[in-house]
């Protein structure tokens, strides 16, 4: 999991109005919350939040606050993102802080390596669920959850239960479940023409 650092500033000032100012201004609106903390609203600057989650990690990113009071070299995680439907830029950033020694739940992409021996048979690879839940210590939040799926035939699925993970990681998702099949008929012996 990549580090980052991110500046912030505190704002005591709430409001469309001022929402709406600092977005004008490059900025975008924040909130801190977290165990034992009350909610904070600060700003930071839309290419600092951009450069925070760049990266394979994206929105995991553990990222160091800096600046922002008793806020300053914190560590806290993306929470949710609002953006511009059209624009796609930054509308509002909820943040928490997190404890690097205790667990937190989080969610992870999931990435496939390798090709189905059921496609390679005429099959169609169906991922079911393309993010898990996970919990575990922030310093060991994985970039993704890798599949390999080389030995997956058709009409078979690898499971939540029969995911290989490294230690310290625990996925939260019903075991049961089909996170990767391959869709399609064995083919059938055609009986010869007589």
């Amino acid at each position: 999991m990549q580090q980052k650092q991110m500046n912030i500033e505190l704002r005591t000032k709430t409001g469309t109005g001022v929402s709406r100012r600092l977005r004008n201004e490059g900025m975008v609106p924040g909130v801190v919350y977290g165990k034992g903390l009350d909610p904070v609203t600060v700003s930071i600057k839309s290419r600092d939040l951009q450069d925070a989650i760049s990266g394979a990690g994206g929105q995991n990113n553990l990222i160091t606050l800096v600046g922002g009071g008793s806020l300053d070299q914190n560590i806290a995680i993306v929470v949710d993102i609002q953006r511009d439907p059209i624009k796609r830029t930054f509308k509002h950033v909820d943040l928490h802080r997190i404890n690097p020694n205790e667990k937190i739940r989080i969610t992870v992409p999931v990435s496939l390596k390798g090709t189905a021996a059921g496609v390679k048979e005429g099959g169609l690879l169906d991922l079911a669920h393309h993010e898990l839940h996970i919990e575990c210590l922030p310093g060991n939040i994985p970039d993704s959850i890798t599949i390999d799926v080389t030995d997956l035939k058709i009409a078979h699925s690898i499971h939540v239960s029969e995911i290989l993970l490294p230690a310290g990681i625990t996925i939260l998702d019903q075991p049961k479940i089909p996170v990767v099949s391959v869709l399609g008929r064995a083919k059938e012996d055609v009986p010869a023409a007589e």
